[in-house]
């Protein structure tokens, strides 16, 4: 049976199909293809097995998100894309363990992602603050923006359910709340920045 799933995802293509429709199959196979490759890259740059095995978890859990959640497009081979993800995140492994500049001996090519994976640390740090700031809200501002926003509720329904007495005080209701909302975040956000 494994013979014929790997026979199944030959090319990059048909595997990357495989994790969109969240087959288990095709990340198993996403997880032995391209191990080898990530190994060969800590071991060479002053890591463990052990690192390189939490290191692949990290990359293919990045790697399946993009496809299967993203809208990713492959500009390269799957191997190149993992491999470059997997750089990156040695090299951010790398510069928290030490000092100084680091460098990497590369065995393969690889495409710069340094910017698209600090965008991606801005934006975990960004929903990071935004749910602090949530958080702190208080009701009913929080039920009614996560209603608003997160749960896609119209004017109409919020009106019925808080029992406003019309859409114009909903509607009010919930601009004061998001000026609330926005106010403590950047609160929340100069205190980060004077840190």
């Amino acid at each position: 049976m494994a013979a014929i799933v790997r026979t199944l995802y030959t090319t990059d293509d048909v595997l990357i199909e495989g994790i969109k429709l969240d087959r288990n199959d095709a990340l198993e196979v996403l997880y032995k293809r391209f191990y080898a490759t990530v190994l060969h890259l800590v071991i060479s740059n002053n890591g463990s097995e052990h690192d390189a095995k939490d290191l692949y978890q990290e990359t293919v859990l990045i790697v399946y998100e993009k496809f299967r959640y993203g809208n990713t497009e492959l500009t390269c081979s799957l191997k190149t894309f993992i491999y470059s993800i997997a750089r990156n995140l040695w090299l951010k492994k790398l510069k928290e363990k030490g000092s100084g500049n680091v460098s990497i001996t590369d065995n393969e090519s690889f495409l710069n992602l340094t910017d698209e994976m600090e965008n991606a640390d801005n934006n975990e740090k960004l929903h990071e603050q935004i749910s602090v700031a949530l958080n702190n809200l208080g009701e009913p501002c929080r039920s009614l923006i996560e209603d608003f926003y997160l749960k896609g509720l119209n004017m109409s329904s919020i009106t019925e359910k808080y029992a406003y007495s019309n859409s114009d005080t909903a509607k009010t209701q919930k601009y004061k709340c998001l000026m609330r909302l926005k106010k403590m975040f950047l609160n929340t956000n100069n205190d980060d920045k004077e840190d």
